[in-house]
């Protein structure tokens, strides 16, 4: 494990752009704005969505896949997928619907102007709404699902770009910031379980839109698909978190909302565009390209 130098800050910091810098160098920035002019593809169905498979981006396809299970056919999508080492989020059909330029973004064309959504919490609370489902009626029931949803927003940074970042995709180990980030990771999941143990769903017996925001960053890091930590984080021994995540993990809507915009993994799991419900038995890659791995 290599150390860092010890760094001294300047009074004034000036990007020095790094081609080591890290696996998403390439793509980060300290200015905001598009590079490039790019319009976005629009499809037929009423909401097109411009995404990645990441964790956040199959929030909101689990999300629709989920709504279209319970017969919402309002919730049809034609969903575009969004390379962002390629810096497609950079483009300016992008930046006009989400100006942060980070997918998921959502576009809504059954509203009388064209209603734009981004962030993967908003997204999903603009759908739980429009279509009044996976999302507690009772006012205090509500709150605990909007308190929960609000925590995966402010919990999964720590997660990803602090302990995912250091631990897997940083040039150098930083024992330092490892140690810093694996405790607050380890202090999650250990909140998680600690609740999980007396709730079936983060909402008690309710399915929501907080299971959905919530599990498609845990359980990755739970069966090992994300950082390659579960051994490090002994992932094995938060036994109620394993226990949602692999129930949630069964449903017929999330198995099909995690194949949506995913460009990794087996041929049969990567459906890139998807437009129709057919897609996922006719145009998954396994299907469109025969004998590739």
């Amino acid at each position: 494990m290599t150390e860092a130098a010890e760094y001294t800050p300047p009074k004034v910091w000036k990007w020095e752009q790094d081609e080591n810098g890290g696996r998403f160098a390439s793509i980060n920035r300290p200015v905001s704005g598009a590079t490039h002019d790019k319009e976005l593809p629009v499809g037929k169905h009423p909401l097109q969505l411009y995404s990645l498979a990441t964790p956040n981006g199959v929030k909101v396809t689990i999300m629709l896949e989920e709504l279209l299970a319970l017969g919402h056919a309002g919730a049809e999508y034609d969903a575009y997928m969004i390379d962002i080492l390629e810096g497609d989020q950079f483009g300016s059909g992008f930046v006009e619907i989400n100006p942060n330029s980070k997918i998921p973004a959502l576009l809504d064309t059954s509203t009388f102007k064209p209603t734009s959504v981004f962030e993967s919490g908003s997204i999903l609370l603009y759908l739980a709404e429009k279509f009044k489902a996976f999302i507690p009626i009772d006012p205090a029931r509500r709150t605990e699902c909007l308190n929960w949803l609000f925590w995966q927003m402010g919990a999964a940074p720590y997660l990803g770009g602090g302990f995912g970042h250091f631990y897997a995709y940083a040039p150098v180990k930083i024992k330092y910031c490892i140690d810093r980030f694996a405790m607050e990771v380890k202090r999650q999941l250990d909140l998680l379980d600690k609740h999980l143990a007396d709730n079936e769903y983060m909402c008690g017996d309710e399915y929501t839109i907080a299971d959905i925001a919530i599990w498609p960053w845990y359980s990755v890091v739970l069966n090992n698909e994300a950082y390659e930590a579960a051994e490090f984080l002994d992932a094995a021994s938060y036994k109620h978190l394993q226990r949602w995540a692999k129930q949630i993990g069964q449903r017929d809507a999330v198995i099909r909302g995690r194949k949506v915009n995913r460009p990794f993994g087996p041929p049969e799991d990567q459906l890139h565009e998807r437009h129709d419900a057919s897609d996922f038995e006719t145009k998954t890659q396994d299907k469109l390209n025969p004998g590739a791995t």
